[in-house]
């Protein structure tokens, strides 16, 4: 009598998004599950023993690039990492990374919201082009690393409109539309947003290193 072994599917790979919202995580995984992907991804909130790592770079990009390495290496799993911002040409790219933190205080939406419209408050219309940027990093444990970038390009209004999304979606209107990010559903702001774009772009790449 013959006895055979059955073969049991491979366990997907777990690649770890360097985030804490929960968010980002179901975006990411959506966008990964859309492409057929067999990945298990998961938050860093999956390893609370590890730390945040500080964004000291000079770029969207290298702060993508040291939270995804972090995490990579102090876990043994891929990562990725995300870092955003907004950028408004007549300042020659401010906040951009700064965008977060524009009043000096970390993370006061409103406070980096109305200093931003009082430094553009003799601006006309013709000069306040700006767009939200996002680069995407996926690092493996070896050391590989890969990035990405979306962008969603707009204007400035001159007064806050909408109460959805965060930051500063309440005064960028984008290109094609009459509407800011803040007054867009969820789904639509996806649709066009510069993580998503980012997040879709790492698809082929996620291909690539994981298979």
């Amino acid at each position: 009598m013959q006895h055979t072994t059955e073969q049991r599917p491979a366990a997907p790979r777990r690649l770890i998004l360097a985030t804490r919202n929960p968010g980002k995580v179901t975006e990411l995984r959506a966008i990964l599950t859309a492409a057929g992907l067999d990945v298990e991804l998961v938050g860093a909130d999956a390893y609370p023993e590890i730390p945040d790592v500080k964004e000291t770079g000079v770029t969207f990009a290298e702060n993508a690039l040291l939270k995804a390495h972090a995490l990579a290496r102090a876990t043994g799993h891929p990562a990725v990492a995300d870092d955003s911002g907004l950028c408004v040409e007549v300042l020659g790219g401010a906040p951009g990374i700064f965008s977060a933190r524009w009043s000096g205080s970390h993370g006061d939406d409103r406070a980096n919201l109305d200093l931003l419209l009082a430094q553009l408050s003799d601006i006309d219309d013709a000069h306040r082009a700006a767009h939200f940027a996002c680069a995407a990093a996926l690092a493996l444990p070896d050391g590989t690393e890969r990035v990405v970038e979306g962008a969603l390009p707009g204007t400035l209004r001159h007064t806050p409109s909408g109460t959805g999304g965060f930051g500063y979606d309440p005064i960028l209107q984008p290109l094609g539309e009459t509407r800011t990010c803040a007054e867009l559903t969820p789904d639509e702001k996806n649709a066009i947003s510069h993580r998503g774009k980012a997040f879709r772009a790492l698809v082929p790449v996620v291909r690539e290193l994981l298979g």
